[in-house]
C-alpha cells in the first residue's frame, strides 16, 4: 500500500497543477461564474478541495490550520490559492512519504464537519484513499466546467500519468 499512496500523491499533485494551468487561462468572470457545480464555480470547487485536504491533513497529523466549513472561501485570488494549493501539495506527499505500514494500518479518531457530535474512527489507509478519491471527485467537476467553458481541459486520467512518469520496460 505504501507505494499505491506515494504514486496518488505524486498523481495528486501533477493533476493540480494541469488543472490550475488551464484555469489561469480563464477571464475571472469565467472562473468565478456559478456554473452549477457543487461548489458553484472554479474558484468554489479548488476552495472547497483546499479546505478538505487541510482538514483531512489536521486528522491525520494534528497539525496545520483547518477551516469548519467545507465551503469556505480560504483565497480569493487564483494566484493565492494557487501557492497554497501547491504548498498543500508538498505536505500530502511530505506527509505520505514519511508512512509505514504499520502507520498505514492504524486507526484514526476525529470528528466530521457535517455531524461534529458522532466521534468516529476510521483505518488511517481508508480515510487516505478517501482524500485522493475525494480529489479526483472534484476534479471531475472543474474538468467538466474547463470543457464547457473553453471547449477542451487537460487529460488528467492517471494512466496518463503513469504512462508519462513510469520507467520504460527494458
Amino acid at each position: 500500500m505504501k507505494a499505491h499512496f506515494d504514486a496518488f500523491a505524486d498523481y495528486n499533485a501533477w493533476a493540480n497543477q494541469r488543472l490550475y494551468d488551464a484555469a489561469s487561462a480563464l477571464s475571472d468572470a469565467d472562473y468565478r461564474a456559478d456554473r452549477g457545480a457543487f461548489f458553484k464555480s472554479v474558484h468554489g470547487t479548488f476552495n472547497h478541495l483546499l479546505a478538505a485536504d487541510r482538514i483531512w491533513l489536521r486528522r491525520f497529523t494534528g497539525e496545520g490550520a483547518a477551516p469548519d466549513r467545507l465551503d469556505a472561501i480560504l483565497f480569493d485570488s487564483l494566484g493565492a490559492l494557487r501557492q497554497a494549493r501547491e504548498a498543500e501539495d508538498r505536505r500530502i506527499i511530505a506527509f505520505v512519504e514519511g508512512l509505514d505500514d504499520a502507520r498505514l494500518s492504524s486507526v484514526i479518531k476525529y470528528r466530521s464537519i457535517s455531524a461534529p457530535a458522532t466521534p468516529i474512527e476510521q483505518p488511517l489507509a481508508s480515510a487516505l484513499s478517501h482524500v485522493f478519491n475525494h480529489q479526483t471527485h472534484h476534479r471531475g467537476q472543474v474538468h467538466a466546467l474547463l470543457t464547457a467553458l473553453v471547449g477542451r481541459a487537460p487529460e488528467l486520467d492517471l494512466l496518463f500519468f503513469q504512462r508519462l512518469t513510469m520507467p520504460k520496460p527494458a
